[in-house]
């Protein structure tokens, strides 16, 4: 990958919590003209330093209010199959999230749904759709903490 400069740190830091802040307040902010901003923006899209620029939605005025950690268990014999697994996430919008893990479950997943009965239909879909996984250990979110993709840039 390609590496950073301490100009690209901060323009970095500042999309990361407006990325849709003009090139020009952004120069003024690290010391740079808006071309300049605007050229260091694309290279970093371009080699895949910045991956998505989004909007991040309350999940409650979505209607989805409720979001479960859902810790997975994969049959053994069964590695190969994520390959599949991949596929299938990807089409599957209530489960925002998903990292292999070390401990005592496989996957970790973030699911958001309007209630349980939602979130029980998708951990049903989930199971029937996908054999190598063995069982679903959920937590309830009760209250965000905090909530972020902020991402610290490393000198």
């Amino acid at each position: 990958m390609e590496t950073i400069d301490q100009l690209d740190r901060k323009i970095l830091d500042i999309i990361q919590i407006d990325c849709q802040m003009k090139a020009e307040i952004i120069g003024d902010l690290v010391g740079l003209s808006a071309s300049a901003v605007q050229r260091r923006l694309k290279r970093m899209r371009d080699s895949g330093i910045i991956t998505a620029e989004i909007a991040l939605v309350d999940r409650k005025a979505a209607g989805t209010p409720m979001m479960f950690i859902a810790g997975m268990e994969i049959e053994r014999e069964n590695y190969d199959a994520l390959s599949k697994f991949r596929v299938w996430l990807a089409k599957q919008a209530h489960i925002q999230q998903v990292y292999y893990v070390t401990g005592s479950v496989d996957l970790v997943a973030i699911i958001t749904a309007r209630d349980v009965g939602q979130y029980d239909e998708i951990t049903a879909n989930l199971m029937s759709e996908n054999p190598q996984i063995k069982s679903i250990h959920t937590n309830v979110v009760l209250k965000d903490i905090k909530v972020g993709m902020f991402v610290p840039i490393a000198d």
